[in-house]
């Protein structure tokens, strides 16, 4: 038992210390050393720290201290998904589990009814704002009792919109309590949540549990239409671990995850757009090694702690370094090696750049391999995702856009016409009109053209008609 003597030392009780012994952790990481100490001393506390810091433990310290088994709900716990408060509710029912207290979740996409026969034998909740505020109007819950609470990834909150749902849940909290809040980054936002409903907090910074030492991180610059041929390559040349891929729309999360399987490599999504039985079950699949790629969007993955990632993948650019970060946070922990591999293409120039202002990043420049030229196929009368939303055919020459259900195009593809549509004009053409508002086109037709083709029959170079020129396509 000497291992755990540094939890000991932090005042920790010896249902908690057990359980620490068993999980065969042998020190405290750097947030829960600065926090736990003040925490069961009744301090509120601001922790700076990423995903993978060890904050469930340093907040669930004073949860299990001074929660008391059948006396009301005496804790709310606040996260921004439904992933991370599941991910929170079982630490804290694992390291409570001496102490015998009742800890229920409480979000959106499960039946009401079951929650409220839970939420009555409840002295923990954790949950998300939405719907701890719909059992808040519907009388269901009470925090008349509370004693703690604590807003974790509250940045994250401020991001998705839910700063009015998390004011008047502060505000259903007896004035007398505990706050503790947890953010990767202290925004206004942030700043303001602190100053309005917290007493004198003290300031907690920790680094993320990740070893930069042991972080490869590398890019690679590639033409969008080869991205995909590309990373299948990459895939399939690496000897990997668990590859956690991040995009940043739902629609190419389905789009990425599909083709993979279409080429022999078991991926499986994870996205908002899917009921939280299907979420849960792909986490507990990617989790158990039943598949080894996890397609996911920065909302589904935020906050996920998941052991033994050996590659992330920026299959879509992160939009700036914060959310870089909390992306690659994701390997390299606990002494293992990780690698970090971006696909960066002309429509991830913008984010890319964001990330690469922080000094802080060494992000290498790698040349392309040599390596198959393949076709993503998009599925039949749901959009095309990537390169054509929605366009009628496509697929001219190389077939970048297959399918499509005759209405609007979309980034590449033509409305009523894919890369290379209905009936584009020459290499590239854009079908029946432009892309997304225009094609990738050099003669986009009849309509107006967009991004990359003409509008009325503009092309790269001149155009006519009313059609854009100098070049618009990598501006």
């Amino acid at each position: 038992m000497h291992k755990i003597e540094k939890f000991r030392e932090l005042g920790l009780n010896e249902g908690v210390l057990r359980v620490i012994g068993e999980m065969h952790f042998e020190v405290p990481t750097e947030i829960q050393e600065k926090t736990i100490p003040l925490v069961l001393q009744g301090k509120d506390v601001i922790g700076k720290s990423a995903t993978g810091s060890g904050k469930t433990l340093a907040f669930g310290a004073a949860i299990i201290a001074k929660v008391e088994n059948g006396k009301g709900i005496q804790a709310l716990v606040m996260a921004p998904t439904r992933e991370l408060a599941e991910q929170n509710s079982k630490s804290l029912r694992n390291f409570s589990k001496y102490n015998r207290l009742n800890i229920i979740e409480v979000f959106g996409g499960v039946g009401m009814v079951g929650q409220i026969k839970e939420i009555e034998r409840a002295d923990v909740v954790v949950g998300t704002p939405g719907r701890i505020l719909d059992h808040l109007e519907r009388r269901t819950l009470n925090f008349g009792r509370l004693k703690i609470l604590v807003l974790d990834e509250a940045d994250r909150m401020v991001d998705m919109g839910f700063l009015p749902d998390v004011e008047k849940i502060i505000r259903a909290c007896p004035v007398e309590r505990q706050t503790m809040l947890f953010s990767a980054t202290i925004s206004p936002d942030v700043d303001y949540i602190e100053r309005k409903y917290m007493k004198n907090p003290k300031s907690i910074s920790a680094e993320s549990y990740v070893d930069s030492s042991k972080l490869k991180q590398i890019y690679y610059d590639v033409p969008n239409h080869l991205k995909f041929s590309l990373f299948v390559h990459l895939l399939k040349q690496e000897k990997t671990g668990l590859v956690m891929v991040f995009c940043n729309t739902r629609r190419n999360a389905d789009f990425v995850s599909r083709n993979l399987v279409r080429y022999g490599l078991y991926a499986i999504a994870i996205h908002g757009g899917l009921s939280q039985n299907k979420r849960t079950r792909t986490m507990d699949e990617f989790k158990a090694g039943q598949t080894n790629i996890l397609v996911c969007t920065d909302v589904a993955a935020r906050g996920l702690d998941i052991k033994n990632v050996s590659h992330i993948y920026n299959y879509d650019m992160s939009k700036n370094s914060t959310e870089y970060i909390h992306r690659i946070g994701r390997t390299a922990r606990a002494g293992k090696e990780g690698e970090a591999i971006s696909l960066v293409s002309n429509r991830d120039y913008e984010g890319f750049a964001k990330v690469k202002e922080d000094d802080s990043l060494d992000i290498k420049k790698m040349d392309l391999p040599q390596f198959e030229n393949i076709s993503p196929k998009f599925s039949e009368g749901s959009g095309g995702g990537e390169y054509g939303s929605r366009g009628h055919s496509g697929g001219l020459r190389r077939g970048y856009s297959h399918s499509g259900s005759n209405r609007e195009g979309g980034r590449f593809g033509g409305s009523r016409g894919g890369y290379g549509g209905r009936s584009g004009g020459r290499n590239y053409g854009g079908g029946h009109s432009g892309g997304s508002r225009g094609g990738y086109s050099h003669s986009g037709s009849n309509r107006e053209g967009g991004r990359f083709g003409g509008s009325r029959g503009g092309s790269f170079k001149g155009g006519s008609g009313r059609g854009f020129s100098r070049e618009r396509r990598y501006r």
